[in-house]
């Protein structure tokens, strides 16, 4: 019998071949978009880019290319006010939440300010709305042992901001404001109820009551579930409108989708629109997916448009963005959207006037943007008392042993493909990285203590292999098309890839629940302090 040594073997092919190999090894090598697990077929949509090279919907020609707000902003409320236009998501587990972001034309949008600064539980679908003079924002939230409605209110759009008041109402979501011919305010609930509110919109004046029977898609058509939700309202001419979404918010691509119903008197009888669904996604092939909760809003030159959220084709990690689509109103008094699947440039609404749109993602921690962009996960009441900025460095005082149980910093982005980048210092006994958070049972990542790494993949802590920096290295985590792969640098300038890359599109709603996207962030562990200088974030 021969025994053969592979080491030698291998050494004398490699040598024999060496000449050849460095070719087929470039060969072989791919770029991020050719190594994209899903969604190439879209790869030919291009977008004008903004900040750091974020995508923008106005693409400076007269024209706008949806999303309007990329990323996980779901449930969009919108409101306008004289030439102003403000619109709020769901933030749900993330504190501060319930983001306002302003724009006076419809496709370029501003921060203003995050409204709620309390956690109450994971926020769904809040309403933004002003009666007589005063911002009104009612809330659903739900912790796993108490659900409600809530309401805060503000004089300034931009706050001061009021606690939560409690409405008392735990068996419904998604309120949807309206002042009836009565001139009683109501908030509309899913499932087709309605309570009367006092004058002062702070508390409920009488029982919920069933009021509206919604349309029903027929049942051989592919959804989640029927899940009446999202009642939206609005008075034009004789008739109240209401808009509402049913299908299921995720699930199939094509379960979501937007119905309406009409009626001369807030108590009903409702009478359903004859071109119900208004919009749905009728094929898996189009960009949108899962498109629905519907708000209607006038445009700046007296048209009209509506703004709703869709699945991106292939990212649902991303979570549900927001789109803009035209309407038209016909002769029979309905309407009609007019922008097709999306998918393509459509004219931007006529009158209104642009705001810089977005935000810078990167920051050298030299201002608080803390509720602009970052958030807790899931925070306790003192949670704010853990940062402390110093010199342009971010300390976090560490918590909890991993993701898990830290409630890391983290914030929404909307790019297919991205990078960021940090210097990181631990304290002994602390660890500290780079993560990609969906919730506590999922997300992925790189972290450090002074003696090894820690891979965070699937919502759980795996290899731990030698560290050769020690406490302080420069970390870069970049997320191409749903591929993640790590780099790590002693001094920010000679960088060495992480020997684990990932593959993230499962990291989403139809996977784990909780409706929400995979934000990237930053976390602080263990005993001591994490502290962070310098984060870059940049499109690719």
């Amino acid at each position: 019998m021969r025994f053969i040594d592979r080491r030698a073997a291998l050494t004398g092919l490699l040598g024999g071949v060496a000449a050849a190999a460095l070719p087929v090894r470039a060969a072989l090598a791919q770029s991020n978009e050719e190594a994209a697990p899903l969604g190439r077929e879209w790869a030919s949509m291009k977008w004008r880019r903004g900040i750091e090279g974020q995508r923008m919907a106005d693409l400076g020609n007269g024209t706008f290319l949806n999303p309007i707000m990329s990323g996980d902003h779901p449930d969009p409320s919108i409101l306008k006010d004289g030439d102003d236009y403000y619109m709020t998501f769901s933030s749900f587990e993330s504190v501060p939440g319930v983001h306002i972001w302003h724009s006076r034309d419809l496709v370029n949008w501003r921060p203003v300010t995050a409204a709620l600064t309390k956690n109450i539980g994971s926020v769904w679908a809040p309403e933004l709305i002003k009666h007589a003079g005063r911002y009104y924002c009612y809330i659903p939230a739900r912790f796993p042992e108490y659900r409600s409605n809530y309401v805060i209110w503000a004089d300034r759009i931009e706050g001061p901001w009021s606690d939560p008041v409690d409405l008392k109402l735990p068996a419904h979501i998604d309120p949807g404001h309206i002042v009836g011919e009565d001139g009683k305010r109501y908030l509309f609930l899913n499932g087709g109820d309605r309570v009367r509110l006092t004058d002062d919109g702070l508390s409920t004046d009488g029982p919920v009551e069933h009021v509206y029977e919604p349309w029903r898609y027929p049942d051989d058509w592919i959804v989640e579930g029927f899940a009446p939700e999202g009642p939206k309202l609005l008075k034009r001419g004789d008739y109240f409108y209401m808009i509402t979404a049913i299908g299921g918010t995720a699930g199939p691509p094509t379960g979501h989708m937007v119905i309406a119903a009409r009626s001369k008197s807030i108590d009903g009888p409702w009478e359903n629109c004859p071109h119900n669904p208004i919009v749905r996604t009728r094929s898996a092939s189009e960009k949108w997916w899962s498109r629905g909760h519907a708000t209607l809003v006038e445009g700046p030159a007296g048209d009209w448009w509506m703004v709703y959220h869709g699945y991106e084709n292939a990212y649902w990690s991303l979570g549900r963005q927001t789109l803009l689509d035209p309407v038209e109103w016909t002769d029979d008094g309905w309407f009609t959207a007019k922008g097709g699947d999306l998918s393509h440039p459509l004219p931007m609404p006529q009158g209104g006037q642009a705001v810089p749109h977005g935000m810078a993602l990167s920051d050298d921690f030299s201002t608080d943007k803390f509720g602009i962009q970052w958030s807790f996960y899931d925070p306790q009441p003192d949670e704010k008392a853990r940062l402390r900025r110093e010199n342009g460095v971010l300390h976090v005082r560490g918590k909890g042993k991993a993701p898990v149980d830290c409630s890391p910093l983290t914030f929404v982005q909307g790019e297919q493909a991205y990078s960021i980048e940090c210097e990181i210092e631990i304290d002994p006994g602390a660890v500290g990285g780079l993560v990609l958070f969906y919730d506590r049972a999922l997300y992925a990542g790189l972290g450090f203590d002074a003696a090894r790494y820690v891979t965070h993949q699937y919502g759980i802590e795996r290899g731990r292999p030698a560290n050769p920096h020690g406490r302080r290295m420069f970390m870069r985590l970049t997320n191409a098309y749903q591929n993640v792969y790590f780099d790590t640098s002693p001094d920010g300038v000679n960088w060495r890839r992480f020997d684990r890359g990932m593959e993230v599109s499962g990291y989403n709603q139809n996977v784990r629940g909780g409706f929400m996207m995979l934000r990237p962030g930053l976390y602080a562990a263990g005993d001591g302090e994490v502290r962070f200088k310098d984060f870059k974030f940049k499109a690719l």
